[in-house]
């Protein structure tokens, strides 16, 4: 995992979205909180706070729940590109058709709400 940039630490502390699973409302959370890079631009993962997701650690597949969790990285690149704005999605879509793949996904599974 990259080191998060003091920025990205900052909006963490401060967002509360990022206290509590983001997959809260499929169920089956458990553990800690973590924060997955969930985009990869240049190779790298991308560390905007716009590309972060709090995932519990059953839905990350981390500490006692590794190679047992729920890790679905398509569905977490579907919470990241519903929540990012167009500006912010066509920042990084060069090698890889972002918009695109937001609108795969929303047509797959809908459009996220961070409420339901």
């Amino acid at each position: 995992m990259r080191k998060l940039s003091t920025q990205s630490k900052h909006v963490i502390d401060t967002d509360p979205f990022f206290k509590k699973c983001a997959r809260h409302k499929e169920g089956n959370c458990e553990g800690r909180i973590t924060i997955e890079h969930v985009l990869i631009y240049g190779g790298r993962q991308v560390d905007d706070s716009w590309t972060l997701l709090p995932i519990c650690a059953f839905h990350h597949a981390v500490d006692q729940f590794q190679d047992g969790g729920d890790l679905n990285k398509e569905r977490h690149e579907w919470i990241v590109l519903c929540r990012a704005t167009d500006d912010q999605i066509r920042s990084i879509s060069k090698a890889v058709n972002y918009q695109q793949k937001k609108k795969y996904l929303i047509s797959k599974y809908g459009i996220y709400n961070e409420s339901r």
